[in-house]
Formats: structure tokens, C-alpha cells, sequence
């Protein structure tokens, strides 16, 4: 579990972070940024600088979550171990063997795995 923080102190870094690289920073702010959490309110005034820098780092993030699609089912639910949490069909490496093992083993007819190298 991550641990909590102030969003609007996220908020406020960005704006500090990026505001010092503004080209025109004498032109009044294009947007009023305004936000209510259990913490309290607070507004930001957002130059077209820092909107622009924002809306770049949100088309950029990725979830750290995120580790594909599922290719037998679209679902967006691989666990760690790139095991789909929707179908049940495994990812990579691991799923990749399990899946030829078990075609060698169903081609087989016996229901014994074949004595040949895996």
C-alpha cells in the first residue's frame, strides 16, 4: 500500500517545479484550478505553461499496474505473474511453457507428458 499524501502539496510542487521554466511568466493564468479534499480547499492559479506541462505528464503516466491486455480475453487484470484475474490464461515466459506442456501432453492422448525434452 503506497502511503498517503496532500494532493494539493503534489499540486503545488508541480506548479514550483515547472512554473521557474515558463517563457512568458508575466501573462496572467489561462485556468483557476480548484481542489476539495478531507484535507481542505485550495485553488491554483495555472499558467498555459504549467496546463501544458501537466497534460503532458498525464498522457505519459502509466499505471503501475498496468501490464497489458489479455490476449484470449481484452481484460486489463494481469496479476504480477502475468495471470489474467478474468479468464485464467497465463502471460510470458511461464504461461508460454505451461501452454506448449499442455499441448504435448493432450497431442500425447495418454494423459502423460511426452519423454522428449520439454
Amino acid at each position: 500500500m503506497t502511503a498517503s499524501f496532500d494532493p494539493a502539496a503534489v499540486i503545488a510542487e508541480f506548479i514550483d517545479a515547472v512554473a521557474p521554466y515558463d517563457p512568458q511568466p508575466e501573462v496572467p493564468p489561462v485556468a483557476l484550478l480548484g481542489l476539495r479534499t478531507a484535507l481542505g480547499d485550495q485553488t491554483f492559479a495555472l499558467s498555459d505553461h504549467v496546463i501544458r506541462a501537466m497534460c503532458r505528464a498525464l498522457e505519459s503516466y502509466r499505471d503501475p499496474e498496468d501490464r497489458g491486455e489479455c490476449v484470449e480475453c481484452g481484460g486489463r487484470h494481469l496479476d504480477e505473474n502475468l495471470h489474467c484475474r478474468d479468464c485464467g490464461r497465463l502471460h510470458g515466459i511461464l504461461g508460454q511453457v505451461i501452454a506448449e506442456h499442455v499441448r504435448r501432453v493432450a497431442a500425447a492422448g495418454d494423459g502423460n507428458a511426452p519423454s522428449g525434452p520439454a
